[in-house]
């Protein structure tokens, strides 16, 4: 009797096992966050402000926030303790002073080109927390279009020097490293002068209700990029940027369990897997999405040189209009060259629809090495064009889709 109640406590844990490693979804159950409370409110004043906001933040009660009320607040880069949340309130904007001095990370590199475009330090660096946050329906700008101190051209526009070194060394807008539990609630993000949000190796990431609103001709301004991270929700946020409105990548640990739901994106480069896929990306879920205007819409993007396994990827209740590229799936991708294979394997298409003509791409690196992909109630545009090489694709897709609006999330 023992033997078989051991048994099935045995094939109970397995089974529980694997429905746990097989879903494509964040682990976690995700709820709206709650603003934290306040441990002080500052209030906008003249002149650089860092030393008041970061004071603000290394006193602050663990599980509280520091609240900027209302105005302008100018800083130079600020660091987020553990435990400790930034709250900026409606009607305050806390702005990046566009002085590379600052950001600068020893070499004297920041507002310069070189070969590898790590100079600088984040404006907002979030680093070995747990449980810290940025809340608030105020706005914090990177200031990426204006000029930086002393010169005649900003973030944005550095320019070429003579060794035609191309990698511009600017900061990241916000940058979470090593950390648990971080939440970025309904702040509205802009102007950053390279990625608004990256993280790297993070555990339990939401993105709730976050805009970030940049122009289309920005360069590298990705909009939230989770690194070689885990249990990662983003939703009902609204992203229109200069680069991939979303990329998940994995260039130090392998990046999964990722839930992107009921988003919207206006201008970008769309919602990206890769191309830096390494350690390997797997259980994401991307639903509710709706594109208008984006160069690409649901894009997978990888090379020998970069790598990895992209696996388990469900896209569901997505709609695409005005979209160049609504899916294009690249193994391929810039034609960089290493001994890296990527592997794009369990990839899944529903009810998906693109309301205007566009490219269709599914480009795999060799017969061994396909594409490997599902479509089932797929609707696009009759005249659409339709690129497959080294490709398995399955299931049904029709040239019979109607309407002229998407809505604000997937096919509401």
């Amino acid at each position: 009797m023992k033997r078989q109640c051991s048994t099935c406590c045995m094939t109970v844990a397995v089974i529980l096992l694997l429905l746990h490693a097989g879903s494509a979804r964040d682990l976690r159950t995700v709820t709206e966050p709650k603003t934290p409370q306040s441990c002080t409110t500052l209030k906008a004043g003249s002149g650089d402000q860092t030393q008041a906001i970061q004071k603000a933040l290394n006193s602050c009660t663990k599980g509280k926030a520091v609240q900027l009320s209302s105005g302008t607040f100018l800083s130079g880069p600020l660091t987020i303790p553990s435990g400790v949340s930034l709250l900026v309130d409606s009607g305050a904007t806390l702005k990046a002073i566009p002085n590379p001095t600052l950001y600068d990370l020893g070499a004297k590199t920041c507002g310069t080109r070189d070969q590898y475009g790590l100079g600088c330090k984040a404006f907002i660096t979030i680093n070995g927390v747990t449980g810290s946050g940025i809340y608030g329906k105020g706005t914090i700008d990177g200031q990426g279009g204006e000029n930086l101190t002393g010169k005649h051209f900003s973030w944005w526009t550095i320019p070429q020097n003579a060794n035609n070194k191309n990698s511009q060394n600017v900061p990241r807008l916000i940058q979470i490293n090593d950390s648990v539990d971080v939440t970025l609630h309904q702040i509205t993000l802009k102007n950053s002068p390279m990625y608004h949000v990256a993280t790297s190796k993070t555990y339990g990431f939401t993105v709730w209700g976050v805009t970030i609103d940049t122009p289309s001709s920005s360069h590298n301004t990705d909009g939230i990029d989770p690194m070689g991270s885990q249990n990662v929700t983003i939703t009902h946020c609204r992203i229109s940027t200069g680069d991939d409105n979303i990329a998940i990548k994995a260039i130090t640990a392998p990046s999964r369990h990722i839930s992107v739901l009921n988003n919207h994106f206006g201008a970008g480069h769309g919602m990206s897997i890769g191309s830096e896929i390494t350690y390997g990306a797997s259980d994401v879920t991307v639903s509710g999405l709706t594109m208008d205007g984006t160069t690409n819409g649901l894009r997978i993007k990888s090379n020998t040189f970069r790598g990895g396994l992209v696996n388990g990827v469900s896209y569901t209740n997505v709609c695409i209009r005005k979209v160049v590229n609504p899916i294009l799936v690249n193994m391929e991708y810039f034609h960089l060259t290493g001994s890296l294979t990527p592997e794009f394997r369990n990839i899944s298409f529903t009810n998906v629809k693109v309301l205007t003509e566009g490219t269709f791409t599914f480009d795999g690196l060799s017969d061994l090495h396909p594409i490997e992909v599902t479509m089932k109630d797929v609707h696009i545009k009759k005249g659409s064009k339709w690129i497959a090489q080294h490709a398995k694709i399955t299931g049904k897709w029709a040239e019979d889709a109607t309407g002229t609006v998407c809505g604000d999330a997937g096919n509401a």
